[in-house]
């Protein structure tokens, strides 16, 4: 009979424990994918930015010398991504290509003009810097006119200030509810234990000896399904680098090495805290209070 319900016990004992790391994994790897898409959304945004294009316009009095010492100023401005050189002659090439036909036999002459096509860095993809670089650039008496869609610039960025807004009131949210989910688990682990925790106390052990076992093998559950969970995240990186290679997932290895010990270092720090005001509670309670 003893033999039934020692096993009866372990059986529960080992219950309570898979379903303290299931959810500690489960919460774990959840708040981790939100992690590694916020830091790949901003990477994201950042090459939508750089993609924009500002063409800078040269007057035809312009001569190789004047377009070669730009180049050279524009390798060296610190707003500056990267440049293309576009001639009057490969620009012309170009209209030739999309409209199927050599505009420049009716018209005699090619009215277009020689210019650079310059991305931006991310950061100066903004209303006001992108003003600024405007107003620098039109200082220079060869260039005759710069443009750049400011519509797209405009609504880039209030877009992206939209989603990351939504990101991250949906982290709070989720953050909160991986708190309440590892919190209750753990609440219903010690919970059976409270007997335990009652006598132990009654013997004369100090809340201190007495809580040190439950936050120990807490802190263990919870690094075991953080592992897990940080074994799962690398196993969805690999997923995501083999089949969209082109996104570059793992380019940033610093950021995502931040996000899996920030998963590692939550999972410790959430068992930890809840063990702890468990333990606590039950350690307040009257005897009569238990059943």
């Amino acid at each position: 009979m003893s033999s039934s319900f020692d096993k009866f016990q372990k059986r529960r004992l080992i219950s309570s424990y898979f379903s303290v790391v299931l959810s500690v994994f489960l919460v774990l790897f959840l708040l981790g994918i939100l992690g590694l898409f916020i830091i790949n959304s901003q990477k994201l945004a950042n090459d939508f930015k750089e993609k924009i294009a500002m063409t800078v316009f040269f007057k035809n009095e312009a001569n190789d010398s004047i377009l070669k010492t730009f180049g050279k100023q524009l390798k060296v401005a610190k707003y500056a991504k990267s440049n293309v050189f576009v001639s009057k002659e490969a620009a012309a090439k170009q209209h030739t290509d999309i409209i199927g036909e050599d505009f420049m036999t009716f018209l005699g002459e090619n009215p277009l003009q020689n210019s650079y096509d310059i991305h931006l860095k991310a950061e100066y993809v903004e209303k006001d810097s992108i003003a600024k670089i405007e107003k620098q650039l039109r200082a220079n008496p060869m260039i005759s006119d710069i443009v750049y869609d400011k519509q797209l610039v405009n609504m880039v960025n209030d877009n992206i200030k939209k989603v990351s807004m939504w990101i991250l009131i949906i982290s709070g949210f989720l953050t909160f509810i991986a708190v309440l989910l590892i919190n209750s688990s753990l609440r219903l682990s010690i919970h059976s234990n409270r007997f335990i925790i009652k006598t132990m106390q009654m013997v004369g052990a100090t809340k201190a000896f007495i809580r040190k076992p439950f936050v120990m093998r807490s802190i263990k559950l919870g690094m075991l399904g953080a592992v897990l969970a940080i074994l799962a995240l690398l196993g969805v990186l690999a997923y995501v680098e083999t089949s969209f290679p082109d996104l570059g997932i793992l380019n940033d290895k610093f950021l995502i090495a931040v996000v899996l010990l920030a998963v590692l270092g939550f999972g410790i720090l959430i068992t930890w805290l809840s063990t702890y005001f468990a333990t606590q509670r039950f350690l307040n309670l009257r005897t009569d209070d238990l059943y």
